[in-house]
């Protein structure tokens, strides 16, 4: 009887521990992947640009996935996302890859974007009129290349793109900052915002 109590205190201490390991695991993480192939070949080819991060869901099977693209001019947010991306409730317990948000150039004042997540990716949509004549660019990740863990209800932001008249751009903003960041929608002509969020289903 007591080797019998012995081996079921054991079994259940066992998945005690494992119980706390997967609670102290994160839902989700995320980073930028800067010098990945898939990004020298849309730098290379002069075709557009090309964001991708490194993209771990560890609660897959039990997650919502929102990713976006959220359109600002002169500092005003656009009613509609120029892309959106949703998916989720997947039958793996957790999902490994890579998104992508992707910038073609088509033609001088087109653009073509797309999305893509792991097993899921939207069409390339044609954007009309998204590039402001006689304007400077600039492409920038608004998260590094270390881990970053995700919670769900909070929405991240991703990478930035931005446009501003005349011949000089400022660089160096902290897209992490909210007034910061505040100001710098308002001091552009266009920007487009890549963000994410997850939810618990």
């Amino acid at each position: 009887m007591k080797k019998i109590y012995y081996i079921v205190s054991f079994v259940i201490f066992i998945m005690m521990l494992s119980g706390c390991s997967s609670s102290n695991e994160s839902i989700a993480t995320i980073q930028a992947n800067t010098d990945s192939e898939q990004v020298k070949t849309f730098k290379n080819l002069n075709i557009g640009r090309l964001f991708e991060f490194n993209f771990i869901l560890n609660d897959a099977d039990k997650t919502w996935v929102e990713i976006w693209v959220e359109q600002y001019e002169n500092g005003e947010l656009s009613e509609e996302p120029l892309s959106k991306l949703s998916y989720g409730l997947s039958p793996n317990k957790v999902d490994k890859g890579n998104i992508l948000f992707g910038m073609m150039n088509t033609d001088k004042n087109i653009i073509s974007m797309f999305l893509a997540a792991p097993e899921i990716r939207t069409s390339p949509e044609i954007i009309e009129n998204l590039k402001v004549p006689n304007s400077m660019e600039a492409w920038e990740y608004a998260i590094g290349e270390e881990k970053q863990e995700l919670e769900y209800g909070k929405t991240y932001l991703l990478a930035v793109y931005r446009q501003k008249n005349g011949d000089s751009i400022r660089s160096g903003y902290d897209y992490q900052d909210e007034e910061e960041l505040k100001n710098m929608l308002n001091e552009h002509t266009m920007v487009c915002l890549l963000k994410i969020k997850l939810e618990e289903t």
